[in-house]
């Protein structure tokens, strides 16, 4: 995402939303109430402001990342028992994940959903475009939330699994208790199918392209689906936003991740912070997934820092990324081998790899990927969507959802093991959240 430019249109916000002490910490007063669409269109541009990094933190947590005792007290403090999967007892200056926010782009999210008829001074397709947006906004927060702090959909029952609350109303006044994860799936897709009525823009011109689009619809649900096992559904949804853009980066002149990508679909997140970038390290076992004739090895990684190799998709707005096209052809390799469709989930995992290797090295990937048997390729599919999407937010919740390994790591003398199946692989629910919510503990 612009960041400067969308700090320029919040600085230019007419509407003022102030704390208060109950759940969601937000809710609607100050001099002006939106009335006209330009108003509501800043309103929503806020929302997109507040849309938090928490898949950026998360990523602490997964195989991608090591952390080095010779790092700075202050990143120690901050990541080290995120890392470690050291939930209870921690350190009270670890880094916290960002509840608040989400449900403040909920609250707004679910204001200007119920604001549509009330707008005023802006044409028809203005607005059903922006409570199009919030519908895609709502239905994302809500999904980024279960897959941090609820069971991954496939390792649970979805319709006895609590999950997180659902927030469907602008009402501040009530406490949630945690919704069931499969409502929380529900209303998403719901959400989701909604937006795609709503949506009229095909398109944002850059510097704009953090909005959802009409392409992002398909885009999400092929994620969604994916997430919820089913598989032709998610195919489905992967083949019409290929239809419409399967360009993929030229590795020698730009990273996928940049907001100003031939991939990019939706430039949102800031997922890898320069904080974050800062501290983390690329752990050496999934550094030696890329081979030498991988074009990403030296495009996705500095190694020349002594202290172990550094991530360059991260560390400023340039690389905002939520939705891309990388992304959309692994989740279609992954559906078609889940459908029983061998061939077509090989053939979408050559289409990414055309682009990721030498010409030898992928002469070499093709003969090797075409022979593989229907296991060892699901498992090529599963490394190469990690060697992919590294560092973009989506290796600890891909980790959770599929094999969820068994991972150990060393931090000087120390040795720290998430077991296979581990429950640490749901992250707990802040404990401020609690406080100012006891309904959360039920």
């Amino acid at each position: 995402m612009n960041k400067t430019l969308l700090y320029t249109l919040i600085a230019a916000l007419t509407v003022v939303l102030s704390s208060c002490d109950k759940y969601l910490d937000i809710k609607p007063v100050g001099k002006v109430i939106p009335t006209t669409a330009e108003d509501f269109r800043a309103l929503v541009t806020q929302a997109y402001s507040y849309v938090p990094s928490d898949r950026g933190l998360a990523s602490f947590r997964s195989d991608e990342v090591s952390l080095d005792p010779s790092m700075s007290e202050y990143d120690i403090e901050s990541y080290f028992d995120i890392w470690a999967w050291k939930d209870n007892g921690a350190n009270a200056n670890t880094a916290t994940f960002s509840w608040r926010s989400f449900y403040h782009v909920l609250f707004i999210a679910n204001y200007v959903i119920e604001s549509e008829a009330a707008m005023t001074g802006g044409s028809n397709a203005e607005i059903r475009q922006m409570v199009g947006e919030a519908y895609m906004l709502r239905a994302y927060m809500h999904f980024v939330l279960a897959n941090l702090h609820a069971p991954a959909y496939t390792k649970c029952d979805p319709a006895t699994t609590k999950a997180v609350p659902l927030k469907l109303s602008s009402d501040v006044e009530t406490l949630l208790g945690r919704s069931m994860l499969g409502d929380i799936y529900k209303s998403v897709t719901d959400d989701i199918d909604t937006a795609e009525t709503y949506l009229n823009v095909d398109s944002w011109e850059t510097g704009y392209n953090y909005r959802f689009n009409k392409l992002s619809v398909d885009a999400l649900r092929s994620r969604v689906y994916l997430y919820m096992g089913k598989w032709d559904e998610s195919l489905a949804a992967a083949k019409r936003v290929l239809a419409v853009n399967d360009n993929l980066a030229d590795m020698t002149s730009e990273l996928p991740n940049v907001y100003t990508s031939v991939e990019n679909i939706v430039a949102l997140e800031d997922v890898l912070t320069n904080n974050y970038a800062r501290a983390m390290r690329v752990n050496s076992d999934f550094l030696g997934m890329y081979g030498n004739d991988d074009l990403r090895r030296d495009a996705y990684y500095d190694t020349s820092s002594s202290s172990g190799a550094r991530v360059r998709k991260g560390g400023s707005n340039t690389y905002s990324c939520t939705l891309r096209v990388g992304e959309i052809i692994l989740n279609a390799a992954e559906s078609a081998w889940n459908a029983h469709e061998y061939g077509e989930a090989a053939d979408y995992l050559l289409q990414l790899q055309s682009a990721r290797y030498t010409p030898a090295g992928y002469a070499a990937k093709e003969s090797y990927v075409r022979g593989l048997s229907p296991e060892a390729l699901l498992a090529e599919i599963y490394d190469e969507r990690g060697r992919e999407l590294a560092f973009e937010g989506h290796r600890w919740f891909d980790l959770r959802r599929t094999t969820m390994p068994r991972i150990e790591r060393k931090f000087g003398n120390e040795v720290h093991v998430l077991e296979q199946g581990d429950s640490r692989y749901t992250i707990p629910i802040p404990t401020a959240a609690i406080q100012a919510n006891p309904m959360l503990t039920q």
